[in-house]
């Protein structure tokens, strides 16, 4: 079985440097009938709309099996567990806090720690309850003031036992692919939609951060974007135009009204029609100082000029993974300084995402995924290079710890260091995971030593 190593100097070797394993609430916990429909349950319905016709009623099981969920990643030997609160297992239809539901989160944050494991919560990953979408969605600027109320309940419960709140998750994900691609939930093809989408999701994240301050002050406070460098598919003038206006369309859009208060320079370019409404006094309330930055981080993008906006050109040349993704781990490091470069010094980072998808096989009750172990290993590197230019990142989570719902694939794509069988719902440790455990239990003893040195 190959090995996971890095350099022996690395930062990410010292004792301040957080590893941790992520999921999230849709994709593995089921228990569907002890919470309100999301859009997600919606969705699932709609034929055509998810890859094998599946839906996360059940998933991992893992609100019923959560106690082995927990074993399984203490004895790996991880700093922290990133995880995110399903809004409508804590919040009912009629505005009603639902006591049994936030419990489970309660049970789930203590029992982390008395392993001495943080527990990092992301409050929302894309799983807005239907009866929110009923009036609008993120369409509907109401929807963000109900998120800084969800917000309160849930830091109101929590308070500093959780070591860092996210607001949100992915908002690209949550604007452009649900109200501007139709790719997920809700699955609308607009433009004013998908900017009006972003526009209320990121004043949300804005709304909630003083909630959260004021109920975790010892916590950190901040957001979770998903970032990918993106390269013009020739060097003409007009395919590099391109990537540039994607850049600032899918990576710009998100953070720089977060640390600026201001919106891209594209924004002047779309139609008066496809442009978000903004309130007064809406920048200032996005752009409040955060405490960290957590960024997701995949594959790069490649663009080309198409009507002289842009067009994205899927990879055909390997390595790629069965998402269909290029395996391009030099893009972490490029997309993260380059955005230092533009933006001035950036947030504390954690890299909150990092995985990949592959054609896993049983065999032997093993499974030999070598192509993940270097997928990591040469991504681990890229924080590495990070570092060393300059990036301030204080922690890395690998996505994900258990094969789950992957959204619009269903159950056709593997991203866990740990196979599920949605059969019999039985774990396997892959060798992935076993060579993350084994690096990560060798770091630890390498950093007791030296501190007892």
């Amino acid at each position: 079985m190959k090995k996971i190593s890095l350099p022996e100097h690395s930062e990410l070797l010292s004792s301040e440097f957080i590893f941790g394993v992520a999921t999230s609430s849709f994709q593995i916990e089921g228990a569907a009938d002890q919470r309100e429909p999301s859009i997600w349950d919606t969705f699932c319905q709609q034929p055509g709309r998810i890859k094998d016709a599946s839906d996360g009623l059940v998933a991992c099981e893992h609100v019923q099996r959560w106690r082995d969920d927990v074993d399984l990643i203490a004895s790996l030997g991880v700093d922290a567990y990133r995880f995110s609160i399903a809004w409508g297992r804590v919040i009912r239809a009629n505005g009603s806090v639902n006591e049994n539901g936030l419990a489970f989160y309660v049970r789930l944050v203590d029992a982390l720690a008395a392993l001495g494991i943080s527990a990092h919560v992301t409050l929302y990953h894309w799983d807005l309850p239907q009866y929110l979408e009923d009036k609008g969605g993120w369409l509907n600027r109401e929807t963000a003031h109900k998120f800084a109320e969800y917000a309160e309940v849930v830091a109101q419960a929590l308070g500093d036992t959780v070591a860092s709140y996210a607001t949100l998750n992915e908002p690209f994900c949550s604007a452009y692919l649900s109200y501007e691609a139709g790719i997920h939930a809700p699955g609308f093809k607009d433009r004013k939609k998908g900017r009006q989408a972003a526009h209320h999701l990121l004043l949300a994240h804005g709304l909630a951060m003083p909630i959260l301050e004021k109920h975790a002050p010892n916590a950190e406070h901040g957001i979770v974007l998903n970032f990918s460098p993106c390269h013009p598919a020739t060097d003409s003038a007009a395919d590099r135009n391109a990537a540039a206006m994607a850049h600032a369309y899918h990576n710009l859009w998100y953070l720089q009204p977060i640390l600026t208060g201001n919106y891209p320079d594209l924004l002047g370019r779309l139609a008066a029609h496809e442009r978000p409404e903004i309130a007064l006094g809406d920048m200032q309330i996005i752009s409040q100082p955060i405490d960290f930055l957590g960024v997701n981080y995949y594959t790069r993008t490649v663009f080309r000029n198409k009507n002289d906006w842009f067009s994205d050109v899927p990879p055909t040349e390997p390595p790629l993974t069965t998402m269909g993704w290029e395996i391009y781990p030099e893009g972490l490091t490029e997309v993260l300084t380059d955005l230092q470069h533009t933006l001035g010094k950036l947030p504390p980072i954690y890299i909150t995402e990092n995985g990949a998808a592959f054609p896993d096989e049983v065999v032997n009750n093993r499974v030999h995924d070598e192509a993940r172990i270097d997928y990591y290993n040469g991504h681990l590197l890229a924080v590495h290079r990070c570092i060393e230019q300059g990036v301030a990142i204080r922690g890395y989570f690998a996505w994900s710890l258990l094969d789950n719902f992957e959204w619009a694939e269903g159950y056709t794509q593997r991203f866990g260091i740990v196979h599920v069988n949605f059969d019999s719902q039985q774990r396997i440790l892959k060798d992935s995971g076993r060579a993350l455990r084994q690096f990560w239990q060798a770091r630890k003893l390498h950093t007791q030593v030296a501190e007892a040195l």
